[in-house]
């Protein structure tokens, strides 16, 4: 009989199955035990007394940097900067050079990944040949590849036509589009939103009917062609309608925002901190409250990390020169356990929005500590109080907006596919 894992006396949260409550888990061969059975030789029993026990944490779109921008970070430094942080999948994006808009880039990352010994990475492929919107990828190619979705990222495709072909072409292939709506003509020359802050700043900004008037248009060629479309990083209140009636119509669409636009607003740039600088960017205070209710009630699905690891050189310029983007994976616990405490929303939420509705837009059996289920698994201790400094940080890129704070939540213990792949147990 296979050896076991029990983690004895933790607080066990399973957003699957809405427990919340103190007890034992057990794994045994790569999944979660119900219970230990008669004559179970115990591997290790791992004190977790005062701990929370969860599903581990999944990301929808990181920027692992390689190939191409190993200047940056490595998909090494950042899957075990990810498991150190709770995350026990997370999907990488295309934007790498070469771009992954072929099975080969598809091998080498999956082969980088394996040697690791971090989180599972999932590949996004391109949705275009070299994201240029304008030749689709080999969509079945690269779903046979591994692929779990197609994107375009934030590379507009503004020829209609070549967006209607390629999501019916992800469509045939049962590819879920990943899709982040801008109207390119409303936001290539801004760079944070467009209000009060970016009137003082001289900033050009991105209006919000720049993802309001693009979510139209690509619900529209949903409706049309059939395609499981998932929306990543919404900013707007009112880019929330949208999708909600989409959804009461019966169109098979989910959607997320990012932990960064829950917690800041444009009026935190201040005076041009390049660590704000993001795309899409962040709003007023009025979206991030919506937004965040939106996270409450469920009509957002997922909250994500949206990481995006960047050199010193890349934030060091004038805040438009600089590339958007903020490193997250560190922060990501805290900043959602701080939601909680603030009453944004409670932690059964913040764990369903961030590790089992991901699992299934993903559809990967993960999220869940139901017997059966995948042993990815993170311990994480609410409690624990950290400063946010570029020593403190696990991943490659120490481009963070929370640089100078104190934050409280910190993961101890991760599992992946039943086996420890991080464990700061001694540091309680």
């Amino acid at each position: 009989m296979p050896s076991m894992i029990r983690l004895r006396g933790g607080r066990v949260i399973d957003p699957a199955t809405g427990m919340d409550e103190v007890t034992d888990v057990y794994v045994e061969g790569g999944a979660i035990a119900g219970s230990a059975p008669r004559g179970a030789k115990l591997k290790r029993t791992v004190d977790v007394a005062g701990l929370v026990v969860a599903p581990g944490l999944v990301d929808l779109g990181a920027r692992l940097r390689e190939p191409g921008f190993e200047h940056k970070a490595s998909i090494a430094s950042e899957a075990r900067a990810a498991v150190r942080n709770g995350f026990t999948t997370v999907c990488c994006t295309p934007d790498t050079a070469p771009v992954m808009d072929n099975p080969a880039v598809v091998e080498h990352v999956v082969q980088r990944a394996g040697a690791a010994r971090g989180a599972r990475i999932k590949c996004l492929g391109a949705l275009t040949v070299g994201l240029n919107g304008q030749v689709l990828a080999e969509m079945h190619a690269l779903k046979s590849a591994g692929c779990v979705g197609v994107t375009n990222l934030d590379r507009a495709i503004m020829d209609t036509t070549v967006l209607k072909h390629a999501m019916a072409y992800a469509a045939s292939a049962g590819l879920t589009v990943f899709l982040q709506s801008e109207d390119y003509w409303l936001g290539s020359q801004g760079h944070m939103h467009e209000g009060a802050t970016s009137t003082r700043l001289g900033i050009p900004g991105i209006p919000r009917a720049a993802e309001i008037i693009a979510l139209h248009r690509d619900l529209t060629l949903v409706a049309a062609t059939g395609v499981r479309a998932h929306f990543g990083r919404l900013t707007t209140a009112e880019g929330l309608k949208p999708i909600h009636d989409a959804r009461r119509a019966g169109l098979p669409v989910t959607a997320d925002t990012s932990i960064l636009n829950l917690t800041y607003t444009a009026a935190d740039i201040g005076d041009f901190d390049a660590n704000y600088h993001l795309r899409p960017p962040l709003r007023d205070a009025a979206d991030r409250s919506a937004l965040r209710a939106a996270v409450k009630r469920g009509s957002l699905d997922a909250v994500c990390a949206y990481h995006e690891p960047h050199d010193a050189d890349a934030k060091a310029a004038p805040f438009a020169l600089t590339e958007p983007g903020a490193s997250t994976f560190d922060i990501f616990l805290p900043a959602l356990l701080d939601l909680v405490a603030r009453g944004a929303f409670d932690l059964l939420t913040a764990l369903k929005a961030a590790s089992l509705a991901p699992c299934r837009i993903l559809g990967l059996p993960g999220g869940t500590l139901a017997p059966g289920a995948p042993a990815d698994v993170c311990v994480f201790d609410p409690a624990a109080e950290w400063d946010v400094t570029p020593d403190a940080l696990a991943s490659a890129g120490k481009n963070s907006p929370f640089l100078g704070r104190r934050l409280r939540g910190r993961n101890r213990l991760t599992l992946v596919g039943g086996s420890v792949v991080f464990d700061d147990l001694k540091a309680r």
